[in-house]
Order: structure tokens, then C-alpha cells, then sequence
């Protein structure tokens, strides 16, 4: 008996389904496409129609022209330029006019803006945000990180009132070059911000609008560069740099951990203290307010 009653429920509910259906409007699976976005893998090429449609191949597309990638399940505007090799992992979103290169891989949650273009063999982690940028060939781009956002630029007119000044340029990486969870790299205002080739950048870094980083730099973590500094080439920054605005760091220089550099750094060698100073002298500083305390 139980087994008959399913079965007549099992019949009615069937009925039921094919009657809404049958009294569908005619644009009912366009609709409910538009509003689910892509559900099927998709490798046809960038050139079919951007309109609502369901595909009776393997492709999904919606109305803002977005379908889902062959290779991982992401999502990606049809104007998009994606070499076939890339991993766009489930959840991850490339915007309209993006040039992603081969074996990139773009990890989940992470969102690639208008026209930002990626260069080949570059691995992208969790939740990285990319806008306004170009980023070169080899790089390690680790999870959370944010490039290309307006930078920090903001006066104050006649009436008191604070404004903000325009940020409409671009932030350029290098090749071979690493950045490490949850930076943020500032795009430019007067000129674009850039990263060198084989820079090597750690976690929680903030790096300005129009600041200019040479190639073979590290930057520890926590360290900040304001805004239109410019920093040679094999430059390393202990953890926790501070250095201020419009300054300019020669070529060949090491800062110890904690320094702040106020004023241009024309030599190479170490540097350190607050502000920064050569280290010889920076040491001979602190030996004497040791040796000034002990007697007290």
C-alpha cells in the first residue's frame, strides 16, 4: 500500500511539472538563464553572440555576456582574450577585455577587472583582486592581494570641503616577480605605479600611487611606501620600513628592520634608526643612549 500511494504522488507531481511548463511563456528558459549566469563548461570561441540564450551544446551564456570556462568552472566575459591552457578555478570572475596568457592559473574568489592583462605561467591565489593593472610573465600573485585601487590622494578646496584627486592610471609588474598575501599596490596618478622585474614583496606590504620599484628588490613585511617614492635597483627594506612621500632611494641599499627614511638616500650601504642614518652611525647612537641609561 505504501508503495502505491508514492508512486501516485510521484505521478501527480510529474503532471503538475508538465503542465506549468506546457503554459510557459515561450522565453522562459532565456529568463532563468539571465538570472543563474553560466552553468556548463565552455571552450567555443569569444566571438558568438552575447545575447540571453541557453546553448544546445555546452555552453551557458547570460545577458551581461559571461559563461563558464572549460577549464575549472570560473566565470569569464565573452570579450575576454584567454589562452586555452588557463585554469580559471570555480568562483573566480575574468571581466571584458582581459588578455589572461597560457598555464595561468587563476585560484577561487578572485576577480580579474576590465582589461587587466596577465602574462604567461603567473599563478594567482585566493581572493586576489586585479584592476587597472598589467602584470608580466612568472609571477607569484598569493592570496588577498589588491592591485590597482585608487591610491590615498585627497585636498582641501576654497570652501573647506575635502576632494579627492583623481587616480585614473595604472599599475605595471614586472616578470618573476612575488607578492605576498593581503598586499596592496596602489595605482598611479601622475605617472603609473611599477613593480621590477624579479621583486620579491612579503605579506601585509602597502606600496602608494606612483611609486617606482627597481629590479631584485625585497620588501619584508609590514613595510609602507607612501606615494611617489622612487627606489633603485637590489634595494632591500627590513620589516616594518616606513618611508615617506616623494623621496627617492638609490640603487644598492639595505634598511634595517624599523628605520624610516625622511630625506633621499644617494649611496649605496646599509641604513637604519629614525630617521634613517648610516648603520655605523645609527649603532654608535644607540651605544651611547644604552650607555647614557645604565648611568642614570
Amino acid at each position: 500500500m505504501e508503495i502505491l500511494v508514492r508512486r501516485l504522488a510521484y505521478t501527480n507531481v510529474a503532471r503538475c511539472l508538465s503542465t506549468s511548463l506546457t503554459r510557459s511563456p515561450p522565453n522562459f528558459r532565456t529568463r532563468f538563464t539571465s538570472q543563474i549566469g553560466s552553468l556548463c563548461s565552455f571552450s567555443d570561441s569569444s566571438t558568438q553572440s552575447t545575447a540571453c540564450s541557453v546553448s544546445t551544446g555546452d555552453a551557458a551564456v547570460n545577458c551581461l555576456g559571461f559563461r563558464t570556462w572549460h577549464n575549472g568552472g570560473g566565470t569569464f566575459h565573452h570579450s575576454a582574450c584567454i589562452d586555452t591552457t588557463a585554469v580559471i578555478e570555480i568562483g573566480a570572475v575574468v571581466h571584458s577585455k582581459s588578455v589572461v596568457g597560457a598555464s595561468v592559473h587563476i585560484g577561487s574568489g578572485s576577480v580579474i577587472g576590465h582589461a587587466v592583462t596577465i602574462g604567461q605561467s603567473t599563478k594567482i591565489g585566493f581572493n586576489v583582486a586585479l584592476s587597472n593593472c598589467t602584470v608580466g610573465d612568472f609571477c607569484v600573485i598569493h592570496n588577498g592581494v589588491c592591485i590597482g585601487q585608487d591610491g590615498f590622494g585627497f585636498f582641501v578646496d576654497e570652501h573647506g570641503t575635502m576632494k579627492k584627486k583623481p587616480q585614473m592610471l595604472n599599475v605595471k609588474i614586472g616578470t618573476n616577480v612575488e607578492i605576498g598575501s593581503n598586499t596592496c599596490i596602489d595605482r598611479g596618478s601622475w605617472r603609473d605605479t611599477v613593480i621590477g622585474n624579479n621583486t620579491k614583496i612579503d605579506n601585509l606590504v602597502q606600496i602608494g600611487h606612483n611609486v617606482i620599484i627597481g629590479d631584485c628588490c625585497m620588501l619584508c613585511g609590514q613595510v609602507g611606501i607612501a606615494g611617489s617614492v622612487t627606489i633603485g635597483d637590489y634595494v632591500t627594506l627590513g620589516g616594518r620600513v616606513a618611508i615617506r612621500d616623494h623621496v627617492s632611494v638609490g640603487s644598492k641599499v639595505r634598511l634595517a628592520a624599523l628605520s624610516c627614511v625622511t630625506k633621499d638616500i644617494k649611496e649605496p650601504g646599509d641604513y637604519g634608526g629614525f630617521p634613517a642614518i648610516p648603520i655605523s652611525a645609527w649603532r654608535r647612537q644607540v651605544a651611547k643612549h644604552s650607555e647614557a641609561s645604565r648611568k642614570k
